[in-house]
């Protein structure tokens, strides 16, 4: 499914995240990016600091994956960050400068790695444990961030007429 990005286009693909989400939550009020158009549905701020949590996250695997023989990773506790850390109250603007700052730092990370690099393996956790290459992992990455980016362009137009 994710091989039709090549490894090589995965760093400028995560780059360019930045401007989409800019695009996408730049100037919405901060009541509108934090509201749920459902209970169970994320905010537009609540997917944004999700993807710059994700670009954090998959950086510090993709280093353990380089200085570390196939990893196990702990969980990312992507639904008990929502509250933990309380992604509801912050600025999406603030979130959107971290964003790009995060998916720099990862695609930074990313563009050094040899082929072997690429090919260096972790116990990637979700949804079940499975050994994954770090090819893989980036190219996952680049597929959340389109993926959420969707989500937010979507909950936005609820929140919006909600």
């Amino acid at each position: 499914m994710y091989e039709e990005l090549s490894v090589e286009a995965v760093p400028g693909a995560l780059r360019a995240f930045a401007s989409s989400y800019r695009a996408a939550l730049g100037g919405v009020e901060r009541a509108t990016a934090a509201r749920r158009v459902e209970p169970a549905v994320w905010s537009a701020l609540e997917y944004a600091c999700h993807v710059r949590d994700v670009f954090l996250v998959e950086r510090d695997r993709a280093v353990l994956a380089q200085v570390k023989d196939r990893p196990g990773l702990a969980p990312m506790s992507r639904d008990e960050r929502v509250s933990i850390c309380r992604y509801d109250s912050q600025s999406p603007a603030d979130v959107l400068d971290q964003l790009a700052m995060a998916s720099e730092l990862l695609a930074l990370v990313l563009e050094g790695l040899t082929p072997a690099g690429w090919a260096r393996e972790l116990t990637y956790n979700y949804p079940t444990p499975e050994v994954r290459d770090l090819a893989w992992v980036g190219r996952h990455t680049v597929h959340e961030g389109r993926h959420h980016l969707d989500d937010i362009h979507r909950v936005l137009a609820g929140a919006r007429t909600g």
